[in-house]
């Protein structure tokens, strides 16, 4: 069986159980669907739920991982039913302690902890948008948000340490002279969520801005709304 079906076929078999209030049944991709389910006859399209206001006292893990690429992995399977994963990202949820990040899959009854390498989205698309006389940098992540970029939603550079030699091809920006570590754009999107900008996205915004030299730094400018925001680039 292959890394598609061996995934989706945990899904999409029939089940006669139904899901229960108990946590052993909860961590399961069965529970998550059956919850997706019984939320499409109260709302259209794609909407971000009101995580905030759910608190639920059940927890439990979950072995599902989103890569540093943007890859989700469930039961070291790749996830590779992209409307599955666009509903999952809906119900990403991040909670900080003393330090630590965790990360939750959240519904109204039930947390399922998940591991993220690095960022839990990832951007892979920028345009420029018109809008009252103004231009909007927009981006658009593998999972479906919409976000411009403006004070709510900076662009902000910091190291990642890279974990595998896999993890690195599809989404390296730049490389610090640090082995093994990368700089790497991030940008805030919602409830705390940060998405990696990819690779090709963040040279294909270097093409929009505008680049200048500065105190022997690179600097990239760019406009959005009417306003600037700067980046300092690291040395290549």
């Amino acid at each position: 069986m292959n890394d598609k079906n061996k995934s989706d076929d945990a899904i999409n078999k029939n089940s006669s159980e139904t899901p229960t209030d108990k946590v052993s049944k909860l961590n399961s991709m069965n529970a998550l669907s059956q919850y997706f389910k019984s939320a499409a006859s109260k709302r259209e399209g794609r909407v971000i739920p009101p995580l905030e206001n759910w608190h639920p006292e059940q927890v439990a893990d979950m072995d599902l991982t989103i890569k540093a690429n943007g890859e989700w992995w469930h039961e070291g399977s790749h996830m590779t039913r992209e409307s599955l994963v666009r509903l999952f990202a809906t119900i990403l949820w991040k909670e900080e302690n003393n330090g630590s990040v965790a990360y939750f899959l959240k519904t109204p009854v039930q947390k399922l902890r998940i591991q993220v390498e690095d960022a839990p989205l990832l951007i892979n698309d920028v345009g420029i948008v018109h809008e009252a006389g103004k231009c909007w940098l927009e981006f658009t992540t593998t999972t479906g948000d919409v976000v411009r970029l403006d004070d709510e939603h900076p662009i902000q550079l910091r190291a990642y340490t890279i974990k595998s030699p896999d993890d690195h091809e599809s989404t390296k920006v730049n490389e610090s002279t640090e082995e093994n570590t990368q700089i790497r754009p991030y940008m805030m999107v919602r409830n705390g969520l940060k998405a990696l900008i990819g690779r090709n996205t963040f040279y294909h915004l270097t093409e929009i801005g505008e680049l200048t030299e500065q105190n022997g730094e690179t600097i990239l400018t760019l406009q959005s709304g009417g306003n600037s925001y700067s980046l300092s680039m690291p040395s290549a």
